[in-house]
């Protein structure tokens, strides 16, 4: 079966492809660089992943999946939320993200440091058909980075499930239960009853 991935990410492609396993065909907007990655101007995950799902279905007639996904910290207000991959700024990096993020943090006492990591993973079929599959997992944000795994704020993200960050976290342990894969598990079944 043939999925697009609606995503330039490459840390989500290898997460997506991971939790997609076997029997998938998986391409992404790499492999398709005529098509214009959607406009994220919605105002939550579910309404960004349901426009990079539709936009590229419209264009590939493929079996479609996007993820919208982003850490919400409670003593933000839930940012960086939707704004997560540039909260720093349109052209920041994991680095500049992670740095904003501690220095709005540092006066913050670890008690009141919880945050989440939100996923929406949109699976639109070649007919436009649209489900949307969410994900969360719940933490704590550390007050230093801790392990060089993972992307993004990983390692700033101390995991209730794991005891460690994801930083620390091998890809296994992060994808036994981050936000993602517990959405993802969800589009899979899905999807594997449609095979």
């Amino acid at each position: 079966m043939q999925i697009f991935l609606a995503t330039t990410n490459e840390g989500k492609v290898r997460e997506l492809k991971d939790l997609l396993g076997t029997g998938f065909e998986v391409f992404c907007l790499k492999d398709f660089p005529e098509i214009t990655p959607a406009v994220e101007d919605g105002s939550s995950f579910k309404e960004n992943a349901v426009k990079k799902a539709a936009h590229a279905a419209s264009l590939t007639k493929m079996w479609t999946l996007a993820d919208d996904s982003g850490l919400v910290v409670d003593a933000l207000n839930g940012a960086p939320g939707i704004y997560s991959a540039r909260f720093a700024g349109g052209n920041a990096d994991d680095a500049a993200n992670n740095a904003k993020l501690l220095s709005l943090l540092a006066d913050i006492p670890e008690a009141e440091r919880t945050a989440r990591f939100v996923s929406a993973v949109a699976l639109v079929s070649p007919t436009g058909e649209t489900t949307v599959f969410e994900g969360s997992c719940e933490g704590t944000i550390l007050f230093a980075a801790d392990g060089t795994e993972g992307f993004g704020y990983d390692p700033l993200f101390y995991s209730a499930d794991l005891h460690k960050s994801f930083g620390q976290a091998s890809a296994d342990e992060k994808n036994a239960v981050s936000h993602r894969s517990r959405a993802m598990s969800k589009a899979c079944a899905y999807l594997k009853e449609r095979k």
